[in-house]
């Protein structure tokens, strides 16, 4: 993960040359690390498949408690991965960029009506996809539920991209966790867990996103308590 975060640093050194340099320079960076990204994951991407019997994707809602800046007020997707871990993205911060700005000598990219989000503070100079489609996009994926893909691989996303450009949305970092990691995490009450559904995830306004997933947690814990209890609540 160490050469993921230097990939990253030294993007952030390159948006201070030109424009034309800082294009091509952040292209070969958003790429390089990217492939490292695909490196890290080698096993579990290639796991996975359409047919796999794996758990299907959950959502989940932060706690308000939550304070670290990163997931405050943060609704992620996430799956299980093959490794015994879990692999997600957050769903409701887009960004100010467009993909076409960030790729401006790739003409595809422009029809990306959709900005740019960012999905987590796991490599941030790595281009992500998740993308819709009944059968996996290319090498590179992680089946998150059906028809739900996470994309890594650049040749992948790129394909995406001139194909079906806005059958997908697109981030910038991603969210992982260890085997156990996220078990934990909401035993101890960081997340509140729903089912996930396609047109939740691929809302385009995200911006009460999270207080509207968070009133229907409350209700949901309202509805499971005891009448005595729920009365009391």
């Amino acid at each position: 993960m160490a050469a993921l975060a230097r990939a990253a640093a030294q993007m952030r050194r390159w948006q201070r040359c030109g424009s034309s340099r800082y294009t091509r320079l952040m292209t070969a960076a958003l790429r390089s690390a990217l492939l490292l990204l695909v490196l890290f994951f080698s096993g579990l991407a290639n796991a996975q498949s359409p047919q796999s019997s794996q758990e299907e994707a959950i959502l989940l809602v932060a706690h308000p408690a939550f304070r670290d800046l990163e997931y405050r007020q943060t609704v992620l997707i996430a799956a299980p991965a093959p490794n015994g871990g879990h692999v997600g993205v957050i769903l409701n911060r887009p960004t100010r960029r467009s993909l076409g700005s960030l790729f401006p000598e790739h003409e595809p990219s422009k029809k990306v009506l959709e900005p740019v989000f960012y999905g987590g503070p796991f490599s941030r100079g790595a281009l992500v996809a998740l993308v819709r489609a009944e059968n996996t996009p290319g090498a590179g994926t992680v089946l998150l539920m059906k028809n739900l893909y996470l994309a890594f691989r650049a040749n992948t996303i790129d394909h995406v991209i001139e194909t079906t450009p806005n059958e997908a949305r697109y981030f910038v970092g991603y969210v992982g966790w260890r085997p156990g990691e996220l078990k934990s995490e909401i035993d101890r009450g960081l997340w509140s867990v729903m089912n996930a559904e396609v047109d939740t995830i691929f809302r385009k306004e995200t911006e009460g996103l999270w207080e509207e997933l968070f009133q229907q947690t409350k209700r949901i814990r309202a509805e499971a308590l005891p009448e005595s209890l729920a009365d009391a609540h």
